[in-house]
């Protein structure tokens, strides 16, 4: 099943309460692996060192009462009842967030963008929704500031990092705390030898098996998650039962009163063990594209959310009679299992940790695709492993870069204290950008009083800071990984995008006028070749320096120019009938086009045939709707004084020209079609079928038999090869983050998809210099 297109096609109102169920059964496995696992490591954690189990039970009672609280509050109301509904057309996550706020205020640090971005479908918002004049102001304010757009993009980097960084350290943690079980069957002194090997085997088997797509494997993530959570409830209930039937009474918030009167200190830092009862819980927003809101929020509120209480509390009711156990062997989840089941409930544990390690790996692939989309992180190999569900992707390098970090933290903490201390501070700082951005949310996009916002910030925000300060706490012990990593992360991303903006803007400030093309002539030594030239390039309006570079050195050009930019824009998807912005620079007979390509930051690019034939007949279609006086959707730009027409990919041509190559047959041919082919026989035929009424006028007809014509004889690339320096005068970090870091990054990292899928024998690569 294309779990994706459900929730981008499908809207929740016309989905069957099967299609629902189908959809909240699945999430199961891929959503809530990492918040399943967390009682594996919670009550260990907490307990770890900052307090003490003693005899009154204070401290497991509050522990308890705030674990509930936490669990309704963040991921039940915050998340299931008001996040999930700032979705970006379907998809969520941290720059599902960011890129909503760049279309309702123009924030967008995209160097390309234009107006005609804002006409598409997933583009549009509702605009007869009024906001009140402190939003208005609020707008306006961010976007006449630079650096609040910079703050912004920070801030999404920053989550961004984080949640790279959660990659990392959840596999670890959950891992190793389902492997700790191995302690109670052996020596306290030999169990620590072994569940570090056995963990990092473990993991490496992780990490190898992820090139093969988890659709190969995604049958059996739900039923382990739910043999896992039927697990962990029933022996919560037995524990519950036999132990303490009582201990629903620490639920009452007034325990966690009393827990931090009796610890003070201590019980404030061990918080940042308790906030990893809510790690997984942003999954369910980053992972809102691949369901419905529906599905996911029915998924937690009646099974995840009361497996988990009861699991809590089973824990709890277990450990208020047992505290000699307890001192012996460190709090864990395996005390509480009763001893003929801890073996198979072992098993269950490394599979269900693997599942929820699995979710956060695929939704690190997820966010990384979207920061490179959208201009934020270097270009990386991505793999699709799936055919049906393209949001299943597999990037080689970042893998790797995981496995690696995650045996280190493993092999170098060896035990889940510091390791925990690094995973909450990731978690949390992530769930505060969200807060930060949904309170902008509401204001700017969904228009509602700005009190709303405040309380929402100060509510929410009031807790996870308390959870923030907790874990910050802890920086000496295992939370500065989290932080080093992601000034690592953010130094490299920060750099390709600043290096990128200042690429764009050279192009822009030394891009050709219109007026020097038509100058070019005969007279000058300049020849027309046959076939077409593809030239590639930035800029969405001018003609860029480095085509005069290359007519400088090489005086000829392609008797069809098409200058081609393929740019990214901040929607997850762009409809098929929307994709081309197709325009005409100069006079007819130069035959000199413009084609944009538009993509959304979860689209996949097309391959380079496919691509190359709606290409031209993208421009065919343009061509024989200027001709009959008429235009699709049309956007008028006034820097270059040219017309861009709206024009789909062959798929969407309904009624409109259609091509054949190689003596292919189409499928369906319309006994209402004319024939247009070249009148000679080439190595490659090519054919245009186009609707015979009305009367096509002469000049189009000849400029589509030149156009075919041209395609016939081939279709060259022209690249720009570029190398950007900072220039004379520029400051000391300038220099080090153009003449180093960028200039490094652009040099190692992968060059864009489409340039590797053109021909090598018919590409041509334009070096020149950058002076930034």
């Amino acid at each position: 099943m294309d779990i994706e297109s459900w929730g981008r096609q499908n809207p929740i109102k016309k989905e069957s309460w099967r299609t629902v169920i189908a959809l909240a059964y699945q999430s199961l496995g891929v959503v809530y692996g990492d918040l399943s696992t967390s009682p594996l490591y919670v009550y260990k954690s907490t307990f770890a060192e900052d307090i003490q189990h003693s005899e009154s039970n204070d401290e497991i009672f509050g522990v308890l009462s705030f674990v509930f609280w936490t669990l309704t509050l963040i991921p039940l109301l915050k998340y299931v009842f008001i996040v999930l509904r700032a979705d970006d057309n379907g998809e969520g996550g941290t720059f599902a967030l960011y890129s909503l706020l760049c279309r309702y205020t123009r924030v967008s640090t995209l160097p390309n963008g234009q107006l005609a971005d804002e006409d598409l479908y997933e583009y549009k918002n509702d605009r007869n929704l009024s906001a009140d004049r402190i939003g208005m102001s609020l707008k306006s304010t961010l976007e006449k500031h630079r650096f609040l757009k910079k703050i912004l993009l920070i801030l999404a980097l920053i989550g961004t990092c984080m949640v790279i960084g959660d990659g990392v350290l959840t596999p670890a943690i959950s891992v190793f705390s389902a492997v700790s079980g191995l302690e109670l069957s052996m020596a306290k002194h030999h169990h620590q030898y072994v569940e570090v090997p056995v963990a990092c085997v473990i993991l490496v088997f992780l990490f190898f098996l992820q090139h093969y797509g988890t659709h190969r494997l995604g049958f059996l993530f739900a039923p382990i998650v739910i043999t896992w959570l039927l697990c962990i409830s029933a022996i919560g209930v037995y524990n519950i039962i036999h132990w303490n039937p009582h201990v629903y009474q620490a639920l009452s918030p007034y325990y966690m009163y009393k827990f931090l009167k009796k610890t003070q200190r201590g019980g404030w830092m061990s918080l940042g063990g308790i906030l990893l009862c809510i790690t997984g819980s942003e999954a369910m927003f980053a992972d809102l594209g691949h369901f419905s809101q529906l599905s996911i929020k029915i998924a937690f509120t009646f099974v995840v959310y009361p497996s988990l209480i009861l699991a809590y509390m089973g824990q709890a009711a277990y450990l208020s009679k047992h505290h000699v156990i307890a001192s012996d062997y460190h709090i864990g989840f395996y005390v509480s299992v009763p001893e003929k089941l801890r073996y198979p409930v072992l098993a269950i544990a490394i599979l269900a940790a693997v599942v929820g390690s699995q979710a956060i790996i695929t939704g690190t692939f997820s966010i990384i695709k979207q920061c490179s989309a959208l201009g934020c992180f270097p270009r990386v190999k991505i793999v699709h492993t799936s055919s049906k569900i393209h949001g299943q992707i597999y990037i080689p390098e970042v893998n790797w870069t995981l496995m690696v970090l995650c045996l280190a933290v493993t092999i170098g903490f060896r035990d889940t204290k510091h390791i925990s201390n690094a995973s909450g501070l990731a978690v949390i700082t992530v769930m505060l950008v969200t807060t930060c951005f949904m309170s902008l949310v509401i204001v700017l996009c969904w228009h509602k009083n700005v009190l709303f916002a405040i309380c929402f910030i100060f509510f929410f925000g009031s807790i996870e800071a308390l959870y923030f300060s907790a874990s910050l706490i802890k920086f000496l012990e295992g939370a500065w990984v989290p932080i080093v990593l992601s000034f690592i992360f953010l130094a490299v991303m920060y750099s390709w995008h600043y290096g990128t903006l200042k690429k764009y803007e050279f192009d822009v400030e030394n891009k050709i006028p219109i007026n020097w093309l038509l100058t070019l002539s005969p007279n000058l030594g300049i020849t027309r070749v046959r076939g077409i030239g593809l030239i590639h390039t930035e800029l969405v309006t001018g003609i860029p320096a480095i085509f005069s570079h290359f007519i400088t050195n090489l005086p000829a050009f392609h008797q069809v120019l098409v200058f081609l930019c393929i740019k990214s824009v901040p929607v997850p998807h762009v409809r098929p009938e929307e994709r081309f912005l197709v325009g005409r620079i100069g006079p007819k007979e130069y035959r000199v086009y413009r084609c944009i390509a538009r993509y959304g930051y979860r689209d996949i690019h097309m391959d380079d045939v496919e691509f190359e034939k709606d290409l031209v007949c993208s421009i065919a279609e343009f061509i024989r709707s200027e001709g009959r006086g008429q235009s699709f959707e049309a956007v008028e730009d006034i820097d270059a004084n040219e017309r861009l027409t709206v024009i789909g990919t062959t798929s969407t041509h309904i009624d409109g020209i259609r091509i054949c190559e190689d003596n292919g047959e189409l499928t369906h041919v319309d006994t209402e079609m004319i024939e247009i082919s070249s009148p000679e026989v080439p190595r490659k035929r090519v054919r245009f079928l186009v609707p015979e009424s009305p009367q096509m006028d002469l000049s189009v007809r000849e400029e589509l038999q030149e156009l075919m014509e041209a395609r016939e004889a081939g279709m060259a690339f022209i690249l720009g090869h570029c190398y950007v320096r900072a220039k004379r005068g520029s400051s000391l970090i300038k220099k080090l983050v153009i003449n180093i870091g960028y200039d490094f990054l652009r040099r190692n990292c992968r060059g864009p998809t489409y340039a590797l899928s053109f021909p090598q024998a018919s590409t041509l690569e334009v070096g020149m210099i950058y002076h930034v």
